[in-house]
């Protein structure tokens, strides 16, 4: 885990809180509620899930000593306002909301309280409040889109996990880039040498990779740590550049499929898949336009952990204007 601070704000009485879980591990920021720099906190190890879902217990555990930690650097007495961006939160969150509410208002003095999808707080975080579509591929892949307004949902694809969706994701790619491997391995049609290659150097033998893969808990996580492979053989592979145009053609789907019915609309990536650059990112861009015409790419402003301090800030002005539905984004006042 990793600790990082800033300067900015220090000694300043209220402050915000915000939170990213997701499948690739847990951030905390803590920011002056007025503005200023933020210290932050993360872990690469994700929150568990259970029968109730996310696991409430255990997200405690990690989060509240973390926020002890940065309020006290800060000089904070506690948090105006909380926000808390989990991957799964509408499906897979009831834990939480029957949680989290009474213990941070309790522990940490927070009088405000946001539970949202990640989808939200990286909504919030590339575009702020403003009406468009935000693409959000890491390990699974999710598009939210909302025109805001009195009028205004979410309008929400994919996002179902590497089992039932995710198309175009880390997951999704790294278990096509597998595959292909695997094709070339035993001789079939379709293989790729060069995956083949990079399933060896990662995994070992390729024989041994169901014993590696199977049994793992965090599969998604395992199939989406191969996805930057298939982009670093994309250039001079056929085969991992057909997977990352497929991969382009889904994501472009999802954005449309999630993009609110204005004459012009907003649409902004984000995520770490994202960071795999121009093997992904020009048929992303090429699908885009061809099935959102009418859309403006626009520079994603922040990730989910800023987005999830911009809904905090927001709740303490009063000035929220994301849809608030309970499912993807539950406000407790």
């Amino acid at each position: 885990m990793s600790l990082r601070t800033g300067t900015a704000g220090r000694g300043r009485a209220g402050a915000v809180l915000g939170v990213d879980s997701g499948g690739s591990g847990l951030r905390v920021a803590l920011a002056p509620a007025d503005g200023g720099s933020a210290l932050t906190w993360s872990s690469p190890v994700p929150v568990g899930t259970g029968g109730r879902g996310i696991d409430a217990p255990e997200l405690l555990d990690r989060v509240l000593p973390a926020a002890r930690r940065l309020l006290h650097e800060a000089g904070s007495p506690g948090c105006d306002a909380v926000c808390v961006g989990a991957a799964g939160m509408a499906t897979l969150g009831d834990d939480l909301h029957a949680v989290l509410p009474g213990v941070l208002r309790a522990e940490l003095g927070a009088r405000r309280l946001a539970l949202a999808s990640d989808a939200v707080t990286a909504y919030a975080g590339a575009l702020g409040q403003r009406p468009g579509v935000v693409v959000a591929a890491g390990t699974g892949v999710i598009a939210l889109g909302t025109a805001l307004g009195p009028e205004g949902r979410w309008r929400r694809a994919d996002g179902w996990g590497h089992l039932l969706g995710d198309c175009g994701g880390g997951a999704w790619i790294g278990r096509a880039g597998l595959e292909a491997a695997m094709r070339a391995f035993d001789g079939r049609a379709g293989g790729s040498p060069a995956l083949l290659a990079r399933l060896e150097a990662v995994f070992g033998p390729a024989c041994g990779l169901p014993g590696k893969l199977y049994p793992r808990p965090d599969r998604p996580a395992v199939l989406a740590s191969f996805a930057p492979e298939v982009g670093r053989c994309a250039p001079d592979d056929p085969v991992a550049a057909g997977i990352l145009r497929e991969a382009a053609h889904h994501i472009a789907a999802s954005a449309a499929a999630a993009c609110p019915p204005l004459p012009t609309s907003e649409v902004a990536l984000t995520g770490g898949l994202f960071r795999m650059g121009e093997p992904l990112l020009s048929p992303v861009q090429e699908e885009l336009q061809m099935q959102l015409p009418q859309a403006r790419m626009a520079t994603s402003q922040g990730d989910p952990l800023a987005g999830a301090l911009r809904v905090a800030t927001a709740l303490t002005e009063d000035s929220l204007a994301l849809p608030v539905d309970g499912a993807l984004l539950r406000v407790v006042c």
